[in-house]
């Protein structure tokens, strides 16, 4: 055999290596909302790199309402654009029942799905099997000012009436120093101001639907939390808020331009992190009101990360969420960001760690209110639906960001709050009938 030979066949040996290392190599491309934890994650893939250097990932971080257009599109239509999603507790389900998610099966040793709090966890399954993994999970409370109650010469109770929560406003709002005493969703979604007033609505005995799923906005219940919603806005809430949604009341509260805020549970580590808050240190909580009626104003939502039946790489995209699922990955987040910043309402042990417990003074208050939170009974009188801030059937997101876009517009002056309430219950009539129902 020839030197050059020999050259050429050692050249074309490393070319193969090569070739195979770069086949090895798999890419997977997560969808995810643009929420601080998810960023947050982002900014950790060092970890995950370290240990899966065969497992490249590609990030499409989008708004909220956003995502959930193009990734409902992509499974729908079996895309195979991503290999995982964040989805939330509204899609699971259903998108279970449509086989259009990988059933997550086989995850690593020490993973302990069942250690993810029942309540997160059984809005997951489908005949047993989980079909995502939550990320985190949350339900809604009030954060308050504890310097501008005081300054108001109030007191906030752990379980809050609306009719309190009225007072307060008015008593902290000082619109002159840009100081609104509350910022509520007003941004048009389903999931953004249609969760808000849904839950709301059902703590003034309102429902989606009756027994027999005919639409119920031309009810007494619905006007009467429509209208509180929109004093409340109109009277002691920020300008422009018919576009706020989560993230903006986010700002708008870090920034000391709330007096309260009721919104997830999940944004407490924002605002009580003094690296992001000005008013980290004056930050209280309370669970979200009352109406007396036996129902608080509170939903139920887990941020989670499925697999698409259209992935061609299932097993990497099954390997990326045990890694951001795990313990692990919470004690990575503490070891980086401390214990009172690790993505909360997942897991049991979590809530029995005293590291946690001691640095984060809202855990108490957000397990309390997932817990209270049922999805199985979420109004004052029967409906043939469950979810909280959501009716979960399929043909829910189209209608509830119509009606949210109706609401919205209501909150930005174009119409009152009487046609806003007969245009919601003719299109959701409308759409109801024309699906079956």
């Amino acid at each position: 055999m020839s030197l050059n030979f020999r050259a050429l066949m050692g050249a074309s040996a490393v070319a193969a290596l090569t070739a195979g290392t770069a086949w090895a190599e798999t890419t997977i491309t997560v969808a995810t909302v643009n929420n601080g934890d998810m960023i947050r994650m982002q900014g950790l893939m060092d970890d995950f790199n370290a240990q899966h250097p065969d497992i490249k990932v590609d990030w499409v971080t989008l708004e909220e309402n956003v995502l959930r257009q193009r990734v409902t599109q992509d499974i729908a239509t079996n895309g195979g654009q991503f290999d995982v999603m964040t989805i939330g507790t509204y899609e699971v389900p259903i998108w279970a029942a449509q086989d259009w998610l990988v059933p997550l099966e086989g995850m690593p040793e020490g993973y302990d799905a069942d250690d993810f709090l029942p309540a997160i966890a059984g809005g997951l399954k489908k005949d047993g099997k989980l079909y995502a993994a939550p990320f985190y999970g949350e339900s809604s409370m009030v954060m308050y000012r504890k310097d501008l109650m005081e300054k108001a010469g109030l007191e906030m109770p752990d379980a809050p009436t609306w009719e309190f929560i009225k007072q307060a406003a008015d008593a902290m709002t000082d619109k002159e120093a840009e100081v609104y005493g509350i910022c509520l969703r007003g941004k048009a979604g389903w999931g953004e101001n249609m969760a808000f007033l849904t839950a709301m609505a059902n703590s003034y005995g309102a429902r989606w639907f009756d027994e027999d799923w005919q639409a119920q906005f031309d009810q007494p219940e619905w006007k009467a939390a429509l209208d509180m919603y929109m004093d409340l806005m109109t009277n002691d809430g920020p300008p422009g808020a018919s576009t706020n949604g989560f993230n903006e009341n986010l700002s708008l509260f870090q920034q000391g331009k709330c007096g309260m805020w009721i919104d997830a549970t999940v944004a407490a580590s924002f605002v009580t992190n003094p690296d992001d808050s000005t008013v980290a240190d004056q930050v209280g909580f309370a669970l979200a009101p009352d109406n007396g009626l036996g129902k608080r104003g509170n939903w139920l939502w887990a941020w989670t990360l499925g697999i698409p039946a259209g992935s061609d790489a299932p097993e990497a995209a099954k390997t990326f969420i045990s890694w951001a699922t795990s313990k692990g990955y919470t004690e990575l987040v503490a070891s980086k960001e401390g214990w009172a910043n690790v993505p909360p309402g997942t897991r049991t042990s979590l809530y029995e760690n005293q590291e946690y417990l001691d640095a984060a003074p809202f855990a108490q208050m957000t397990l309390e209110s997932i817990l209270a939170a049922d999805p199985t009974a979420p109004t004052v009188d029967p409906v043939p639906y469950t979810g909280v801030q959501f009716v979960a059937i399929p043909e829910f997101a189209g209608i509830g960001t119509q009606v949210g876009q109706e609401f919205s517009a209501a909150l930005a002056g174009q119409q009152t709050v009487d046609q806003a309430l007969d245009k919601a219950q003719a299109l959701t009539t409308d759409e109801m009938e024309a699906a079956g129902y």
